[in-house]
């Protein structure tokens, strides 16, 4: 069994084609088609389905892909290792983060890594905190950027807080509101909000707020992430939210309102030390964060510096 005839399975299954598989390995499709069939027949039985129409995993086939998946990351990641043994930094790196991340400009230290190392493979993920925990977990991610409610902490990770920030109520410019320099959550119950789905983190912090004020409001519009349904909702004046005030400067065409019994948030840095990367590694110090690995995880220390921080 080879990693070439694992890739080429990969391919296939990922795009459910052998010409498109073959084109995507730079392969003539016989010679990726004679490799696959060798491998089956070492495995003694069918890893794909193929018809004149289209090309499926078998059962067994769905058994062997995730395993694949791991070995080529595992062959990825010694190569990476090897690499940084020698000084250089090559390989993969897997970044996650919520929406409305504010304590690093994840964009912009992105690009400065990919200019002093080019080499390695950039990914981006956006999410839940909630997904990007397990992502992180499974190592599908090498570290993530997310928000948590005070009363939470990220579990099953190593973790570190970057900042803790306030939420602020965002209306249209010519909501009712809008002349408005502080308000409370009794007042802003009364309005129709736009929010995340029940059960996310950024929806639990404005929940329990409200409870904890002893009034009850309206979620009228439940959407997967901040971006511009949300803000269109509020210019629209059907809605008003809850949002970070770390958050909130990059929004146009809105008007923000502190909140006097606002909930807070804080920024999280995770990451999981068994698959901690040397990209990882090295992204970690181009914004001026160092991870200590002689501790162990429990105890695991991160540094951010005044820049880390933003």
């Amino acid at each position: 069994m080879e990693l070439q005839q694992m890739r080429y399975v990969v391919a296939i299954a990922e795009t459910n084609s052998f010409t498109r598989a073959a084109e995507r390995c730079l392969v003539v499709q016989s010679a990726l088609s004679h490799q696959v069939a060798r491998l089956e027949r070492e495995l003694g039985t069918r890893l794909f389905e193929r018809t004149s129409r289209q090309v499926r995993l078998t059962l067994a086939g769905q058994a062997f892909l995730p395993v694949a998946q791991q070995c080529l990351d595992a062959a990825e990641r010694a190569a990476a290792e090897v690499a940084a043994a020698i000084g250089e930094v090559r390989g993969r790196l897997a970044v996650g983060l919520i929406p409305t991340v504010a304590a690093v400009d994840i964009p912009q230290a992105l690009h400065a890594f990919h200019k002093k190392y080019p080499q390695v493979r950039i990914g981006l993920r956006v999410g839940s905190s909630e997904q990007l925990i397990e992502l992180v977990k499974a190592g599908t991610v090498d570290l993530a950027f997310l928000g948590l409610p005070v009363t939470s902490r990220p579990e099953g990770v190593d973790s570190r807080q970057l900042a803790h920030d306030r939420l602020v109520a965002v209306v249209a410019p010519d909501h009712p509101l809008a002349t408005e320099t502080e308000i409370d959550l009794a007042r802003l119950a009364a309005e129709a909000f736009v929010d995340l789905p029940t059960g996310t983190a950024g929806r639990t912090q404005s929940d329990l707020a409200f409870a904890a004020a002893g009034v009850h409001r309206e979620v009228a519009f439940e959407v997967t992430t901040v971006d511009i349904l949300m803000l269109r909702l509020i210019r629209e004046n059907l809605a008003v939210a809850l949002l970070a005030s770390m958050y909130t400067p990059h929004l146009t065409g809105v008007v923000t309102i502190d909140v006097r019994d606002a909930p807070t948030r804080i920024e999280h840095l995770i990451w999981n030390r068994s698959s901690l990367s040397p990209a990882a590694k090295a992204f970690l110090t181009e914004l001026n964060l160092s991870v200590d690995e002689t501790r162990p995880a429990s105890a695991t220390r991160i540094t951010p510096s005044a820049a880390g921080r933003a």
